[in-house]
């Protein structure tokens, strides 16, 4: 291995690949409607129910967000990447996103938004904070209320789990610009006595 220097005056996370989930995060306009934008640096936040991701002010996710208090996630399946793709769709002049009338949605159960039909995991979010000034970006912290996922999803006893992420494979992004279906997975080697 030869390891190489990395500038670090500009970003580096263009100049390799890492990986991430894929998610698709929901919010209330000003005008009643819904919004939906794809996310991949997102991540669960402690072992509590604390959920956030990254965004930038300049996005109406976060204006949105800050505004309603409250958010939605949407765990896409690999076979959902399109969907993904179309939340992402550009705005027209009228600052609408007409791509998303082409998503299934369904209503939240607890908080003010919609999710996309047909993910596998749903977390319904209240805001808990906002953390601005990572460069032009801000983290976007929610507290989980509610959630639901796909039976076939759930880790249960009498299931292998190697089997079952196989069974129902996971959407990865593969920062910069790639995906992926996660269906094969090794248990970690975890240390005796190892605890979290």
């Amino acid at each position: 291995m030869h390891l190489v220097p990395l500038a670090v005056d500009q970003p580096i996370w263009d100049r390799f690949f890492i990986v991430a989930p894929l998610v698709i995060i929901g919010s209330k306009e000003p005008d009643g409607t819904y919004d939906l934008a794809p996310k991949h640096m997102a991540i669960p936040l402690g072992w509590q129910n604390y959920y956030g991701f990254v965004c930038s002010p300049r996005h109406a996710t976060y204006r949105n967000i800050r505004r309603e208090m409250q958010f939605t996630v949407s765990f896409p399946r690999p076979t959902d990447v399109v969907t993904s793709s179309l939340a992402a769709s550009p705005r027209c002049d009228d600052d609408t996103k007409p791509a998303l009338t082409l998503l299934g949605q369904q209503r939240a159960t607890t908080v003010d938004g919609v999710l996309v039909d047909d993910c596998y995991l749903y977390l319904e979010c209240r805001l808990h904070s906002v953390m601005d000034g990572f460069g032009a970006n801000s983290l976007i912290v929610g507290e989980v209320i509610a959630a639901s996922a796909d039976e076939a999803s759930l880790r249960m006893e009498d299931r292998d789990e190697g089997e079952q992420v196989f069974n129902s494979p996971l959407l990865v992004y593969v920062s910069p610009g790639r995906y992926a279906a996660l269906r094969e997975t090794t248990r970690f080697p975890f240390p005796r006595g190892f605890s979290r």
